[in-house]
C-alpha cells in the first residue's frame, strides 16, 4: 500500500487525498460509529472530487438560469457551450484531468449529441431557447451533459482505484450497451425492450462487486447498487436541468414539475452504457 500512496501524491488532486488522510488519521481510536461516520464523510469528499466536471456543469445551469441577462447578444446556450469548453481546457491545463478522460468526454459528446438529435426530432424533449452553436434543434452544450457522466465514471476509476470481482466478459457488456443504445431509438417504432434488457443486465452483473479504496483500505459494494445510485443522482441533476429551463419535457411546458420517477429506468440504462463505454478506454481491473 505504501507504493500506491506514494503514487497518489504525485497525481493531480493530491490535496484531496491529504484531506481524506487527515480526516481518517487515528481513526482506529474512535468508536465503530465514529469510524464509520469519518469513512462516510471521506467517501463523500472523494465523490465530490470525481464529480468535478459534472458538478461544474450543474452549477453553470443554475447560475445562468438565475443571473444570465435576458436578451444578451450571446445566447445563454452558447455561453454554456463556451464555458464547458473553457472548463475542459482549464482542467487539462492544471492537470486536473487526464487525456483518457478527454477521450471519454469526446466519445460521450458524439454519442449523446446523436441521441439528442433523434429525441428532439420525435418530441421527447425540447430546448426552448435560441442558440447559434447548435446542430438542428440541439445546442452543443447538451453533449457535455452526457460527457459529465463519462468523466465521473472515469475519474472514479482512478480516484477510488476501483477493482472488480466476478466482472462479466467485455463482449457481454458491449452487447448490452449496444442493445441499450439501439433501444433508445427503436422503442419509438418497435416494442420497448428496456425491461428485457434490464433483466439481462441484472443477470450479467448479479455477482459483480466493485471494490473502492479509501485511505489504504478497500471497501466493497455490489456494482448493480452503484449503477442505481448513479442513476438516482443523474435523475436529481436532470430535475435541476429542467428547473433551470436548460431543456424541458412536453409536460413541463406550461409549468415546471419534477421529472417522472419512471425516468430512473432510462438513466439506469444510460449508466450501464456509460460504464461500458468507459471500460473501452480503461479496462476493469480485478481485485
Amino acid at each position: 500500500m505504501e507504493l500506491q500512496t506514494q503514487t497518489q501524491t504525485r497525481r493531480p488532486g493530491e490535496w484531496v487525498e491529504r484531506i481524506v488522510g487527515r480526516l481518517l488519521a487515528a481513526n482506529e481510536s474512535r468508536s465503530p460509529l465514529g469510524r464509520a461516520l469519518h469513512i462516510f464523510v471521506a467517501f463523500g469528499i472523494k465523490q465530490a472530487w470525481v464529480c468535478l466536471f459534472g458538478g461544474l456543469m450543474v452549477a453553470l445551469l443554475i447560475g445562468t438560469h438565475l443571473w444570465y441577462p435576458p436578451g444578451a447578444a450571446l445566447p445563454r446556450y452558447d455561453a454554456l457551450t463556451i464555458a464547458a469548453v473553457l472548463i475542459q481546457i482549464l482542467l487539462i491545463a492544471f492537470r486536473l484531468e487526464e487525456w483518457d478522460e478527454v477521450a471519454v468526454i469526446l466519445l460521450f459528446h458524439v454519442a449523446g449529441t446523436g441521441m439528442e438529435l433523434f429525441k428532439t426530432a420525435v418530441g421527447s424533449w425540447i430546448y426552448p431557447e435560441a442558440a447559434y452553436l447548435r446542430i438542428g434543434g440541439v445546442p452543443l452544450f447538451s453533449g457535455f451533459m452526457y460527457a459529465s457522466v463519462g468523466s465521473y465514471i472515469t475519474r472514479a476509476c482512478r480516484g477510488f482505484e476501483l477493482r472488480f470481482s466476478n466482472h462479466p466478459p467485455l463482449a457481454v457488456t458491449i452487447l448490452l450497451s449496444l442493445a441499450i443504445y439501439a433501444n433508445f431509438f427503436l422503442h419509438h417504432y418497435l416494442f420497448d425492450f428496456r425491461y428485457l434488457i434490464m433483466a439481462c443486465v441484472v443477470i450479467a452483473f448479479r455477482r459483480c462487486t466493485v471494490h473502492f479504496l479509501i485511505d489504504r483500505t478497500y471497501h466493497r459494494m455490489p456494482l448493480l447498487l452503484s449503477f442505481v445510485l448513479i442513476a438516482t443522482f443523474i435523475w436529481l441533476a436532470e430535475n435541476v436541468g429542467t428547473f433551470s429551463h436548460a431543456w424541458l419535457y412536453p409536460a413541463q411546458m406550461q409549468a415546471w414539475a419534477m421529472v417522472s420517477i419512471g425516468k430512473l429506468g432510462s438513466w439506469f440504462m444510460l449508466t450501464i452504457m456509460s460504464y461500458v463505454m468507459v471500460t473501452l478506454v480503461n479496462r476493469p481491473q480485478a481485485l
